[in-house]
């Protein structure tokens, strides 16, 4: 059955049309927010077949298998690559109005050229078609990144590594940007099982210790090219009070108060923002997720599998006042906020205004539509809040968030629903039929203003 990935799939209009095909879609891409394995990419690791490829480490996909009913020895099982990716294609069609069905039929047209709707009456025939292309080698992680278009890319990296891998492959003289991007979550989540096993792994004894420990680190991802950090966030916490006091009563066993918990949390971020703004990096905020909620998966197949959900948490005064304790003394880096938690699209649009200012143009951002929002209601509602309470134009654009090295698409994606929305405003009357305004704009969001943004030459 021929399938849905045509020349203007998602335009609508001639604006659009034009918007997309002449300028986005000839953009490089800058994926300042991955998951991607620099090992994997050092090592220029070929995958196998396309079960592997396409599903491996993916839990978008494998949250949707699981609810058609399938068993867990098909996603993250034993089962071989072929049943897997049969399974998932014997989901599929049932997915109407999921992002995966467009994603996988844009995968499967951009990197094998099948323009076919998957199910699971061709599972098999395209199973085997893509693994006579695969047959060559040539489905190597260097190899897809280079065809996805990609100029530069940030994996998530925890302070501990010593990012051997990103130095093998700045040294190797490939062309592609790997930089390393600072997340400190195991050192700043206070609460969480993790703390002490990780506090002890950097053997410092005192929280003065720590926060010197943590410069030392910032560093050193300096030195690698490191341009942000990111701060994965249950809640925004914000408290005044002695976090060498909480940090030393952690590390006897003690159970910490809400209140022990927020001041250490608070003050060991801005202690790390205010290095970040001494380096000009940008720092990322994610909050909103409600993570591994379900305790015997969680406890079989560990995080990141598939069992996170939208939290409600209050983001606003206490964001407001973490963000003006870093304004006051001029300390606030480049920041990005992002919330899973779609209600707070008009919070954090109304609440980055009032810390804009130069020399940085769009100094505080509103993120793309985050993992549950990464579709196309979610682009849209991310898109429309920042053009209605701030400047559409600065918007840095889109980022995978993903381990996939076949989601380079989904830039593709949000490309496309972007041309679409502005030519819609464009043909209702809204703005004018502008070539050059409207060119600056859509450049601007697909690759220059995150060039820009990042300082990437």
């Amino acid at each position: 059955m021929k399938g849905i990935i045509e020349k203007d799939f998602l335009l609508k209009t001639k604006t659009a049309k034009r918007l997309y095909h002449e300028v986005a879609a000839t953009q490089p891409i800058i994926d300042y927010h991955c998951h991607l394995s620099p090992e994997l990419i050092a090592k220029d690791y070929v995958f196998q077949n396309i079960g592997e490829l396409m599903l491996a480490g993916d839990h978008y996909k494998w949250r949707a298998i699981r609810s058609f009913g399938i068993e867990e020895e098909l996603i993250t099982g034993n089962a071989d690559w072929r049943e897997k990716f049969r399974a998932f294609a014997t989901m599929l069609p049932f997915a109407i109005g999921n992002p995966l069905y467009h994603w996988t039929h844009l995968e499967l047209a951009r990197y094998f050229d099948i323009n076919e709707s998957l199910c699971a009456a061709n599972a098999d025939e395209i199973y085997d078609r893509c693994a006579a292309r695969m047959a060559d080698g040539s489905f190597s992680t260097k190899k897809l990144i280079e065809r996805s278009g990609v100029e530069a890319l940030c994996t998530t990296d925890d302070p501990q590594d010593d990012l051997h891998w990103h130095r093998e492959i700045k040294e190797s003289g490939w062309q592609v940007k790997v930089l390393p991007t600072f997340r400190p979550d195991k050192a700043v989540n206070i609460h969480k099982d993790t703390f002490l096993p990780y506090i002890k792994a950097t053997g410092v004894t005192t929280y003065a210790a720590l926060k010197t420990w943590l410069t030392a680190r910032i560093d050193h991802f300096a030195a690698h090219g490191c341009r942000l950090s990111d701060h994965g966030l249950d809640f925004i916490p914000y408290a005044e009070g002695d976090a060498a006091a909480a940090f030393d009563k952690a590390l006897g066993g003690e159970a910490l108060t809400a209140a022990e918990r927020d001041a250490y949390m608070t003050d060991l971020i801005l202690h790390c923002a205010r290095e970040y703004a001494k380096r000009d990096w940008c720092m990322q905020i994610h909050v909103g997720a409600l993570r591994n909620s379900n305790t015997r998966q969680y406890r079989a197949l560990g995080p990141d599998t598939g069992y996170d959900s939208i939290a409600e948490t209050t983001v606003a005064e206490p964001l407001a006042k973490m963000l003006d304790a870093l304004e006051r003394t001029n300390e606030l880096p480049k920041t990005i906020l992002y919330s899973l938690n779609p209600k707070d699209n008009y919070t954090l649009a109304t609440l980055m205004g009032g810390f804009q200012g130069g020399p940085t143009r769009g100094k505080i951002q509103l993120g793309s539509g985050w993992w549950f929002n990464d579709q196309k209601d979610g682009m849209q509602a991310q898109l429309k809040a920042l053009g209605n309470l701030g400047v559409l134009g600065t918007f840095v654009g889109m980022l995978t968030d993903s381990r996939s090295f076949v989601s380079y698409p989904r830039h593709e994606y949000f490309r496309r629903i972007l041309c679409s929305l502005i030519g819609e405003w464009v043909e209702n009357g809204e703005y004018p039929d502008d070539s050059e305004a409207l060119t600056a704009i859509v450049k601007g969001i697909s690759y220059e203003n995150a060039k820009r943004y990042f300082n990437f030459s």
